[in-house]
């Protein structure tokens, strides 16, 4: 981990195993429409285990990963901060216990499927979604360091992914590598 800014606040000791269980239920539990926002609020700015920067590198390798990239993040910082029985502590908090209430509230939403009110109130609650989601996204592009090469990667994601909706592996298979060897190249030339 890079050395802390005189600027940024010490972190926090790092949970264990318990502190990680009841962490990421209460996120699952709180990140309708998504639970990205939610993790990088609780670990970041909340519990202060990780700084933005670190955050968006574990965030990054999720990503990369197969599976669903909250759930990989659940897993690495669990590792990362309480070893296995963290990581499985933190997943089950996040799986777990929203499963249940999201069994519960399928069970309520067949009876109640048909009744207008559940329908609008689903429809606005994509809106909040999307907001959340864009938020988080602001959020971490903050973090990273602004070079003509990030804005190029970004742009590239964006445009492909965002506007042109191609498929998120092969963009990926391109612009991972590219965006190594770029990184790769300006640290060697800083170097010499």
């Amino acid at each position: 981990m890079p050395p802390i800014t005189p600027t940024e606040p010490d972190l926090a000791p790092p949970p264990n195993a318990r502190t990680l269980f009841f962490e990421f239920a209460r996120m699952g539990l709180t990140g309708f429409g998504g639970v990205l926002p939610f993790v990088r609020r609780a670990v970041v700015e909340r519990n202060r285990w990780l700084n933005d920067k670190d955050f968006v590198e574990v965030l990054s390798v999720g990503q990369v990963l197969p599976g669903p990239n909250v759930i990989n993040v659940s897993l690495m910082l669990g590792l990362r901060f309480a070893g296995l029985r963290g990581a499985v502590a933190a997943f089950t908090g996040l799986v777990l216990v929203p499963m249940v209430v999201v069994l519960s509230v399928m069970v309520l939403y067949q009876h109640y499927q048909d009744v207008e009110a559940v329908r609008r109130m689903l429809t606005g609650m994509t809106a909040v979604s999307a907001g959340l989601i864009l938020s988080t996204g602001c959020k971490l592009a903050q973090s990273q360091p602004r070079t003509i090469r990030a804005l190029l990667i970004g742009a590239a994601a964006f445009v492909t992914i965002g506007l042109l909706h191609l498929p998120l592996v092969p963009v990926m298979a391109v612009l991972v590598p590219i965006a190594l060897y770029l990184e790769h190249r300006a640290i060697n030339k800083e170097a010499a």
